[in-house]
């Protein structure tokens, strides 16, 4: 059998009443999927009836929004996609901010949504519960592609051709719909032992990795911005060995922190928004820009303006020469670098100016403007927590003040550094966090304790989670599922009184911010109603930094399990752009 088709354990004897819904379930276990992401409903019943008859673990969030959060930091620690199941109507409906997230960062997801039973298809206003014109429609912007299964035998095909379009490049979530009349009528179907998990990869094509080898060795001042897609692809390397061969200096993007050693000499950090950086990539006579839109941010808000050749690799063809004239090629990072490194010339370019000395004087410029202004709490208080947490420790950030910091000086070291600036909604860290733990402890081998049909984690596989007092009362809600199934989550809320980043942007553009304080509760009481340890620091006028790397290196101990609540009272400020 090919190493591409997955079984599960076939000779089973097949339960004595299967629905479409173990269609579903059966084909997603096939294709390697250990634990389904959610929230039950009405319509979606025969997809969680058919769970109790799997192998299957299923987290139970408490708002679908965060159920599609949960299902993207699972597949973004795993490297599969994960599997999300929604009901009719309004669960489905509250689940987009959340795959807008994932199709905007290229996480890969299946989608399983109910729906009304067949008659009520087509925009027929028959009145039904939770029934939607459309309800697939509601899911374009959001999703790679939207499909409508009315019958058995086109259910396994749908849902692992669902798959293998996840996971094809440019990756993303994928929307597969069932009604409900389908999911619950019997099927004669046999049960799906074997499925196709892995897509048929595709390479760059010749001709243009020969022109942009071309290009790359005859460059004097090259330099390379890295973004998420380099991550995605799991490229690290490819990029390391390739911005060696180079002498390249490189700066990654918001979403591709720590895809580059920050401590490497030719690592400009992922200080994008600094104009030292800027000017550096403009001066470049050939920019390699890889796994990046070359997106607001990155471009340090469109000012960038290239003066010499760019080279523009990419999954997603869209992006390709979207902001700049370039030699686009449409492929993965992963693809895309091993083929320069394998092509590029083993003799060293005559007359290249050091890498190393560019962007030490990129470092040095950063650390001069930082200097410039009052930001010695801000920067103390990222190093606190930094010093607090393990080098192999996943971070999950929501779009905060302190998240605004980390795109541009969080060294993820070999943890990553995860934040939902794809989309920039509010409520990411906590959830996706959750399903980043258990992604984490299945990948390092840690078997899922069910506990009255319910699965524990436990064990120390611990991630973190970093907030404000806005964005956490998104996710609140969630720490009732961290207790539930026993997740080791660290979730950090630094508690300023309001939105602050938009304070700040308010204060900048208007001289004063409206609306955006915030009355907020006791956020350790709250915790603790929950069931879970929390614990208050007040951070600042030059202490209370020590206690914070105490309070988050304590949550790391062998002995504590389960979700931990820390709630830091400070002020944080950004610094100027430049």
């Amino acid at each position: 059998m090919s190493e591409q088709i997955r079984s599960t354990a076939a000779g089973e004897a097949a339960p004595k009443i299967r629905n479409g819904g173990d269609l579903v379930v059966e084909t997603l276990e096939a294709l390697g999927t250990t634990t389904v992401f959610g929230i039950p409903g009405q319509h979606a019943l025969g997809l969680f009836d058919a769970l109790r008859r799997s192998g299957l673990h299923f987290m139970s969030s408490r708002v679908e929004n965060n159920a599609a959060f949960a299902a993207d930091g699972y597949s973004r620690v795993s490297g599969k996609p994960a599997a999300l199941f929604l009901s009719t109507g309004p669960g489905a409906l509250t689940a987009l901010p959340g795959l807008q997230e994932a199709y905007a960062t290229s996480v890969p997801m299946v989608v399983v949504a109910s729906q009304v039973p067949v008659s009520g298809l087509g925009g027929a206003r028959r009145g039904m519960l939770h029934q939607l014109d459309e309800q697939r429609r509601a899911a374009i912007d959001v999703t790679k592609s939207q499909r409508t299964v009315t019958h058995h035998a086109a259910i396994p095909t749908a849902i692992e051709s669902a798959w293998l379009e996840a996971m094809t490049y440019p990756r993303g979530p994928v929307w597969v719909e069932v009604p409900q009349d389908v999911l619950l009528a019997k099927t004669e179907i046999p049960p799906i032992r074997t499925a196709n998990a892995s897509p048929t990869p595709e390479g760059p094509r010749p001709e243009l990795v020969w022109a942009a080898v071309q290009l790359l060795a005859s460059a004097k001042r090259p330099a390379i911005v890295s973004g998420g897609g380099v991550r995605r692809a799991g490229a690290e390397r490819a990029l390391l060995t390739l911005a060696e061969k180079l002498d390249a200096p490189v700066v990654c993007s918001p979403g591709g922190n720590s895809g580059f050693p920050v401590e490497h000499p030719l690592s400009m950090g992922s200080w994008v928004e600094d104009r030292a950086v800027t000017g550096l990539l403009a001066d470049a006579d050939v920019l390699l820009a890889v796994g990046t839109s070359l997106g607001e941010v990155t471009s340090n808000y469109f000012t960038l303006e290239p003066s010499g050749k760019l080279i523009h690799v990419d999954a997603e063809p869209r992006v390709l020469e979207s902001n700049h004239p370039a030699l686009g090629i449409a492929c993965d990072a992963k693809a895309a670098l091993e083929a320069f490194v394998s092509a590029y010339p083993s003799q060293p370019t005559e007359g290249r100016e050091s890498g190393a000395e560019r962007a030490a004087e990129a470092r040095k410029a950063i650390v001069e403007r930082l200097d410039g202004q009052d930001l010695a709490h801000e920067r103390a208080f990222m190093d606190a927590i930094r010093a607090g947490i393990p080098d192999n420790v996943p971070t999950f950030w929501d779009m905060t003040i302190a998240a605004y910091w980390g795109w541009n000086c969080w060294d993820g070291r070999t943890g990553g550094f995860h934040s939902g600036q794809g989309a920039g909604g509010l409520g990411f860290a906590f959830p996706a966090a959750l399903g980043g733990a258990v992604a984490l402890a299945e990948k390092r081998g840690l078997k899922l304790s069910d506990v009255d049909a319910e699965f524990s984690v436990g064990g120390s596989e611990r991630v973190v989670a970093v907030a404000g007092d806005g964005s956490a009362m998104y996710s609140i809600s969630e720490l009732a599922t961290a207790v539930q199934h026993g997740i080791p989550v660290t979730w950090l809320i630094v508690d300023d009184g309001g939105y602050g980043i938009l304070r700040e942007y308010m204060v900048a553009t208007f001289g004063q911010a409206t609306h955006t304080g915030l009355a907020r509760p006791d956020f350790i009481t709250l915790a603790k109603a929950f069931g879970v340890e929390a614990q208050e620091v007040s951070v600042g006028d030059d202490a209370g930094y020590s206690e914070l790397t105490d309070a988050l290196r304590a949550t790391f101990d062998a002995s504590v399990t389960g979700p931990r609540v820390i709630v830091v009272k400070t002020h944080l400020e950004m610094f100027a752009m430049s």
